[in-house]
């Protein structure tokens, strides 16, 4: 007779097993390495394309105004070439959100990490929430490319946190992101445990702000991150080769 395995044994191995591939894992894999300060100059662009190539991370994050040069810059790489819509507060109307999407579209952008409309959200506003997805998904989804979604972890409830991940579960979208990086707290073990818990697993979570060492990038992909988004990515990957 076969002897059953206890579920809670079967759990705690899982996790266990999960803890130790963070330990040893190829961070450079999760991290988009990311530039997004307003006084960006073009050579710091360059600078963070010869980094990421070096480091194979997933992608750079640029400001819409660079995307086209960094597109240049990664040339045949693997690496992706990922900007941010509406960012970094979001209320930007519909339309204006189109238009930047269309935009880096045209210059060429692999990932779109847009802002949702924390104004809307704060006030319970989710049918313009909706009509902002419905309207801007399939736009990114039609040429085959990729959407982040920003809601801004650390100023919601957790109630808010969860209603997100059924609206922007069922809409679709390829990444929850927690975090802009502007707001008073950035990517957090909890919010990320949270999302993972009540999305489902084809929805992935990119984890950003306020990042700055390997720990807690680990940290945040055992708690069910798929992708860290940092400026001081290539320091983190050192960190970890010690």
């Amino acid at each position: 007779m076969v002897k059953e395995i206890d579920p809670i044994y079967t759990k705690k191995t899982f996790d266990t097993l999960a803890f130790l591939f963070t330990q040893y894992m190829q961070l450079n894999t999760y991290i988009d390495h990311t530039i997004l300060k307003p006084t960006t100059l073009l050579s710091e662009v360059e600078k963070l394309c010869s980094e990421a190539i070096a480091y194979q991370f997933a992608a750079v994050c640029v400001p819409p105004l660079f995307v086209k040069q960094a597109k240049q810059y990664i040339q045949n790489s693997y690496v992706k070439v990922a900007t941010v819509i509406g960012f970094p507060f979001g209320y930007a109307a519909i339309e204006a959100k189109i238009a930047e999407v269309l935009l880096a579209l045209v210059d060429g952008v692999d990932e779109l990490d847009m802002v949702i409309n924390i104004a809307a959200l704060k006030n319970n506003d989710w049918t313009y929430l909706a009509n902002e997805i419905n309207h801007i998904l399939p736009i990114i989804h039609n040429k085959q490319k990729i959407i982040k979604i920003i809601i801004e972890s650390g100023v919601l409830t957790n109630d808010e946190i969860i209603r997100c991940c059924d609206l922007y579960g069922a809409a679709g979208v390829d990444f929850m992101k927690t975090s802009t990086g502007y707001a008073e707290q950035g990517a957090s073990v909890a919010a990320v445990t949270l999302m993972r818990k009540h999305l489902n697993p084809s929805t992935q979570i990119k984890a950003s702000g306020g990042i700055k060492t390997a720990d807690i990038a680990k940290a945040l992909i055992h708690a069910g991150a798929n992708r860290i988004g940092c400026s001081a990515s290539v320091d983190i990957i050192k960190e970890a080769e010690k």
